[in-house]
């Protein structure tokens, strides 16, 4: 698992990245654009040992995926979510499910820990600067009634480092939205935020759940032989703030989604059917 410091956005390079046997000719070289947090992923992917980015960069490019699928070996990220995001992701699907529609979210942080002094530099910011900021879009883009296609909220990110106040970062937000007959509402928050008592917890629950997905498989009633869970690890979305899903599929950031697919898999992995809010059996004669 990568815990260290956020490494800067790798560029994707023809040639060196872009492919599994790239990739590993690109370390074999040291090519500079080859991250260290990428070159640890390989190592547990060519190990076949379940690898988890909790920081914000792009460490899986496209020739660490191929490489992944390759081997069968198990990956998942991106950034770990613990404060300020999961407020938001729960924040966000309620109010656009419940018909408001925000049209801007301002997000400030200030902390004084390694994190933050290492997010100080603005190459390292922008890769958390992404991470933070697409948390909201599949929410707003699965609502055609609220917003038009490509319409989505200003967003804004801002983090800045704070020595005095060490781990305790702070967090506050505004959200602006539009309400019945071209009314506005305003939500603002605060939080103080002990980053690193929040994350480690996560650090625990990604490393059992990666571990139980080597354990389980799954066919049909009619196949032959028995199947396991995709190389990326997207049901570990409810614990990451960018989360990776496998090539063509859909990203999903509702927490309650999030925690509910995590949930019924392991209904199902003990035999039980998966739960549903519907009660139609309390609604009816």
């Amino acid at each position: 698992m990568w815990t260290a410091n956020t490494e800067r956005y790798a560029d994707i390079v023809p040639g060196v990245n872009d492919t599994a046997d790239n990739l590993l000719n690109s370390i074999k070289t040291g090519h500079e654009e080859v991250a260290p947090s990428t070159v640890f992923a390989v190592a547990c992917i060519l190990e076949n040992t379940p690898f988890i980015n909790g920081s914000p960069q792009n460490t899986f490019v496209p020739g660490a995926l191929e490489l992944a699928e390759k081997h069968k070996a198990f990956i998942g990220g991106d950034d770990f979510k613990s404060g300020q995001t999961k407020m938001k992701s729960a924040l966000v699907d309620f109010l656009i499910n419940a018909g408001i529609k925000l049209t801007s979210i301002a997000s400030y942080n200030h902390l004084g820990n390694n994190d933050g002094k290492n997010l100080s530099s603005q190459k390292q910011f922008r890769s958390k600067e992404i991470s933070k900021s697409n948390v909201v879009d599949d929410m707003v883009a699965a609502n055609h009634i609220l917003y038009e296609k490509d319409e989505h909220p200003d967003h804004t990110v801002v983090i800045k480092y704070m020595p005095a106040v060490g781990d305790n970062k702070r967090a506050l937000d505004e959200y602006y939205a539009e309400i019945f007959m071209g009314g506005h509402q305003t939500i603002s928050l605060f939080n103080i935020c002990e980053d690193s008592l929040l994350a480690s917890p996560l650090i625990i629950d990604l490393v059992v759940l990666a571990e139980m997905m080597t354990r389980v498989s799954w066919k049909a009633e009619e196949a032959a032989d028995y199947k396991g869970f995709h190389s990326v690890l997207s049901v570990l979305s409810y614990m990451l703030k960018a989360p990776l899903t496998p090539p063509g599929t859909p990203v999903v950031n509702a927490l309650n989604k999030q925690r509910n697919a995590l949930t019924n898999i392991f209904r199902a992995c003990v035999g039980l059917q998966p739960e549903s809010d519907m009660t139609l059996e309390h609604k009816l004669f």
